[in-house]
C-alpha cells in the first residue's frame, strides 16, 4: 500500500532472494561491465499475479506511485521516466520535469497512452488502473509495499526491472545501516504505546504494515491487534480502550471531539501529532525515505534521544 494525500488514496540481503525468486530470464548470456546483472528479455511476477515480459530495458516509464517515483529516482533510473501520477512530488528537481498523468483512481488514459510508455508502474489493481493500461497494450507491472520488508523486495525488484541492480542494493545497504543506526538510539528507551490513524475513517497502521515496523524502530508498542491486517478500518472504541501513550496522524482538536477519546493518555498529555503534509509524505510512502520516517517517530516518540 502506496499513502498519499488524500491519505489513503488507493490505500537485507534476503529480500534479494526473495524477489530474485520471482524473475527470470530467457537467455543466459555474459553481461558486459557495468550493466545489470539481469539481461533481458526478462519476465517477472507482479503482485497481483501478472506476468510481466520486459524485452529490453525501459527506457520510457510511467510511474503512477510516489514511492516508486522516488525510487527511480533514488536508483538512478530518473532519466528513464517519461510521466508521474499527480500526487509525485519528491524529488522536487527531478518530478518538476515530468508530465502528471492522473492518479490511480483518477487517471489520464489518454495521456499514460499518448506518452507511449514501454513500462507503467500501478498500485496492486485496486484502482483497476492496470487492467485498463493492458487493455490498451501497455506492459504493467502492478505492486506496492505494505509490509517494512516489502519495501526493500519492491526497491529490488525496480531495480531489476529497470536496470539498475546495483544502485538498488547500494540503496538497500545504506538504508538498512541508517536504520540500524537509528533503532540502535532507542534501544534503552521505553516502550510507548501508540496509535498511528492513517485516515480519519478511522482507518490505522497495523503492527505488520512498514509504518507499523517503523513504529517499534523507534521504541513504540502499536496498539492495533495484529491479526486485523496492515491497515485496517477499525472501531474508535478500540482506541478507547487500548488508551495509547501516544498518537500520530491527527490533530488533539479531532480527537477531543471523538467520544470517549479525551479520556486516552495520549490527549491528556498532549502527545497527540499531526505531522506536516511534508512530513506525512515520508511517512506513508514506504521507499527510499524510510529512514527519515523513522527519524520523524523516534522526534515524536523520544525526542531526547536525538537531541
Amino acid at each position: 500500500m502506496n499513502l498519499s494525500a488524500p491519505r489513503l488514496s488507493a490505500l537485507g540481503f534476503a529480500v534479494l532472494l526473495s524477489s530474485a525468486q520471482a524473475v527470470t530470464t530467457s537467455q543466459a548470456v555474459p553481461v558486459p561491465p557495468g550493466q545489470s546483472q539481469y539481461p533481458y528479455p526478462m519476465t517477472l511476477t507482479d503482485d497481483t499475479g501478472q506476468t510481466v515480459r520486459l524485452l529490453r530495458k525501459p527506457q520510457r516509464i510511467v510511474s503512477m506511485m510516489p514511492s516508486h517515483t522516488e525510487t527511480l529516482a533514488a536508483i538512478g533510473a530518473g532519466a528513464q521516466v517519461v510521466g508521474v501520477d499527480t500526487y509525485s512530488n519528491y524529488p522536487p528537481s527531478l518530478v518538476s520535469k515530468w508530465p502528471k498523468v492522473g492518479s490511480g483512481y483518477q487517471p489520464n488514459v489518454e495521456a499514460i497512452v499518448a506518452l507511449k510508455p514501454d513500462l507503467v508502474l500501478t498500485d496492486e489493481g485496486k484502482s483497476g488502473l492496470a487492467q485498463k493500461l493492458r487493455a490498451a497494450g501497455l506492459t504493467v507491472y502492478s505492486g506496492t509495499a505494505q509490509t517494512y520488508n516489502e519495501t526493500f523486495e519492491k526497491i529490488a525488484t525496480l531495480g531489476k526491472m529497470t536496470g539498475h541492480s546495483t544502485r538498488a542494493l547500494q540503496l538497500i545497504t545504506q538504508m538498512r545501516a541508517e536504520l540500524g543506526r537509528l533503532q540502535a538510539s532507542v534501544v534503552a528507551a521505553p516502550k510507548l504505546s501508540v496509535y498511528y490513524e492513517v485516515d480519519p475513517t478511522p482507518y490505522a497502521a497495523g503492527p505488520n504494515s512498514f509504518i507499523g515496523t517503523l513504529i517499534t524502530k523507534a521504541g513504540g508498542r502499536n496498539v492495533i491487534p495484529a491479526p486485523l491486517g496492515p491497515f485496517p478500518k477499525i472501531s474508535p472504541e478500540l482506541v478507547v480502550s487500548a488508551a495509547p501513550q501516544v498518537m500520530v496522524g491527527l490533530r488533539s482538536e479531532e480527537a477531543r471531539q471523538r467520544p470517549g477519546w479525551n479520556t486516552i493518555p495520549a490527549v491528556k498529555t498532549g502527545r497527540v501529532y499531526r505531522p506536516s503534509s511534508e512530513e506525512n509524505d515520508v511517512l506513508v510512502r514506504p521507499g527510499p525515505r524510510l529512514p527519515q520516517a523513522l527519524r520523524l517517530l523516534i522526534t515524536m516518540l523520544h525526542p531526547e534521544v536525538l537531541k
